[in-house]
């Protein structure tokens, strides 16, 4: 079992507490982290919203959150009325003046505390959120802000969400967070590269043939249709989660672990990567938008139809491209990256293949000369899996086969991961950054997208259609297989 080490008493402001995010995703992450005894008894979690709400009614709308977001094994009635206790709420508009000096006044009940402010809300009123923070003197040395994507819709809305909010806050104090970048397999990534030399010293482009990163998702746009509709795929995921996985597999080694090193590397292979100009854009992306079709043997319809009718939208819904990092280390090594919505399965996953061997001893019909691959899975089930080849039992001659050396970290030590927003949140508690986007991060990565919308405005094509339960459209199989690739697709 692991070690519980409990973090500082804390003041925890949610702006945007009645939200989805809230009610999905830190609700159930904060009760998980109470339930383990991490989070201290002196601790407060303030909802804050335009909504008039009594604290009990605030509670019962968490409790109502938790029964239906947390397992039912997982709900501890005795640690759940506990819980509960913990939640206060103020009503606060966010963009204007009402409810300052109450949330004002009951954080100054607790003037010792760490106060970590949770933007749950719309970017648009991050900048007025936090100017009525410092006009109010809710700022101070042990305070911190979170701020949820998306981060902007382009290089110059991030710069001025980045100058609102760094007015106030000093960098140092500022948590742009990217739950991806929470999952237990993705932190791995430092530990499989950094602490097994075996791997380290494999991972150059002399040995590794391309990388393949595949984030995939059943659904469609749900209630999000406005928001997507003006953002599509590459904003969404690529310019965010994609880009960070990147960095993860093709950075250096840092000095340390510090946040400040970590981040460094990361954003040098950023600055590395490869613009997409508007000669190359056909050859190396393609855009896609699902149609009707099914997923999960059950029929759904096209993204036109979600957004309410048939009205004609050049938004993507799926991404593929192939992408250059130019430098020393990956000079002439693909990595292809590809994420959309209605796909046959909810995965995360990420595929390093390494090298066919230039030269076999064993005769060609003993096996199909298989290169070895390393699949790391983020989801549905985190773990890594190296693909070896081994003989094939019995007697009868030397016939190979590829045998699966696989590590599934829940199967393998026992226990419950905690999820990407449990981690993430103690880390802002913690002060510890190292998991989070810092400023110049966020605006070299919009600079690159930025450089690729622009190429597809230059050619102002539709997106190709593919219909839904599918990998999306017949133009990503080329993209990979004109050069002799092919996707890694296993269903799980």
């Amino acid at each position: 079992m692991a070690t519980i080490i409990p973090v500082a008493s804390f003041d925890c402001v949610v702006f945007g507490a009645t939200g989805d995010l809230t009610t999905r995703k830190l609700l159930p992450a904060l009760y998980y982290r109470y339930k383990d005894g991490q989070i201290p008894g002196t601790s407060r979690i303030i909802g804050a919203s335009r909504s008039e709400m009594s604290v009990e009614a605030f509670r019962e709308r968490a409790r109502d959150a938790l029964k239906r977001f947390v397992p039912a094994r997982d709900l501890d009635e005795d640690k759940l009325a506990a819980f509960l206790d913990h939640l206060d709420y103020v009503a606060v508009d966010g963009a204007g003046d009402d409810g300052w000096e109450d949330l004002a006044a009951k954080l100054a009940e607790r003037p010792d505390q760490v106060r970590p402010y949770y933007l749950a809300t719309s970017p648009d009123l991050y900048g007025s959120i936090c100017r009525n923070l410092s006009a109010h003197g809710l700022i101070g040395e042990k305070s911190r802000v979170v701020l949820e994507k998306p981060i902007g819709k382009d290089l110059k809305s991030a710069r001025a969400i980045n100058d609102a909010v760094g007015e106030v806050f000093p960098e140092e104090q500022i948590f742009r967070i990217d739950h991806y970048l929470g999952k237990e397999t993705v932190q791995n990534l430092l530990a499989l590269r950094f602490a097994n030399t075996i791997f380290e010293r494999l991972w150059t482009a002399d040995v590794i043939d391309h990388v393949q990163i595949t984030v995939g998702e059943t659904v469609g746009v749900e209630g999000r249709a406005g928001y997507y509709d003006t953002s599509g795929a590459l904003r969404d995921m690529v310019q965010n989660h994609l880009l960070q996985l990147l960095c993860l597999m093709a950075m250096e080694s840092p000095l340390t672990l510090d946040a400040n090193s970590v981040r460094d590397e990361k954003l040098k292979v950023l600055r590395a990567l490869k613009p997409i100009t508007p000669h190359d854009v056909q050859a190396v992306t393609v855009r896609g938008q699902y149609a009707a079709g099914a997923v999960d043997g059950k029929p759904v319809q096209g993204y036109r139809a979600d957004l309410g009718g048939e009205t004609e939208s050049r938004t993507e819904t799926f991404v593929a491209l192939k992408l250059e990092v130019q430098s020393w280390r990956w000079a002439g090594v693909p990595f292809y990256i590809r994420t959309g919505k209605r796909l046959p399965q909810k995965l995360s996953e990420i595929v390093v293949q390494f090298r066919a061997s230039p030269f076999s001893i064993f005769p060609a019909e003993s096996f199909g000369r298989e290169p070895n691959r390393l699949v790391i899975r983020l989801q549905p089930e985190e773990g890594i899996k190296l693909e070896v080849m081994t003989k094939d039992p019995g007697p009868g001659g030397m016939r190979l086969r590829p045998t699966n050396l696989d590590i599934s970290f829940e199967e393998t030590f026992k226990q419950r991961y905690p999820d990407a927003y449990e981690r993430l949140l103690m880390d802002v508690v913690r002060g510890n950054a190292t998991l989070f986007m810092r400023r110049d991060e966020v605006e070299v990565a919009w600079a690159w997208a930025d450089s690729l919308l622009k190429a597809w405005a230059d050619r102002p094509e539709p997106p190709r259609a593919y219909p839904a339960g599918s990998w999306g459209p017949t133009a990503a199989i080329a993209l990979i297989e004109r050069d002799g690739r092919t996707w890694h697709e296993e269903m799980h």
